[in-house]
């Protein structure tokens, strides 16, 4: 089976970052680990086939800075409301799987999404389908069907503000264009 060749500059952020995780998991960043490491890195990206990451070219910083304080207050409410609902509600909850289909369809921004999502509490990704771009979620306090369209309209929100900071042009474009709508 013969495969696309990948450039050295698309491969390089994988194998540097790849290095770093060795080095990590050692515990150890003296140069011959980390030589070890990269000649691990090399030859695990060319026994296997990970297919490569496409980066749009652009990082808006005015996009990333208010979009890191926003996850981080996001953290802090549902922390607060995971506790409540954990220690007055208890069994009564009531969760839900819920579908969000986005508008991207770069991996990038598919796999940040789900991060994001999942790193504040009361929403967990438990599948992506890669084909159609759509997410999996397992939600807490999903009691009406409304409730299931302010989770869909806090994951496309959230998806457009990674869009914002790194999307591709095109995607931009569309984002701005749905928001003036």
């Amino acid at each position: 089976m013969s495969r696309k060749r990948i450039s050295l500059r698309q491969e390089l952020p994988l194998l540097v970052w790849l290095v770093i995780v060795w080095g990590a998991l050692w515990q150890d960043f003296s140069p011959g680990n980390l030589l070890f490491g990269a000649l691990l890195a090399v030859g695990v990206a060319r026994l296997f086939y990970l297919p490569p990451v496409e980066l749009s070219g652009r990082f808006n910083i005015l996009y990333a800075v208010p979009f890191a304080l926003v996850f981080l207050w996001k953290v802090v409410v549902a922390s607060g409301q995971v506790l409540y609902l954990a220690t007055v509600r208890g069994s009564k909850v009531t969760n839900a799987v819920v579908a969000v289909r986005l508008r991207s369809h770069q991996d990038l921004i598919v796999t940040a999404t789900g991060h994001v999502i999942s790193l504040i509490p009361g929403s967990l990704v438990v599948e992506v389908d890669r084909s159609t771009s759509t997410l999996y979620l397992h939600a807490l306090n999903i009691t009406s069907p409304e409730d299931v369209e302010g989770l869909r309209n806090e994951v496309r929100s959230i998806e457009a503000g990674l869009i914002r900071i790194m999307g591709s042009r095109e995607e931009l474009e569309a984002v701005r264009m749905e928001a003036a709508a």
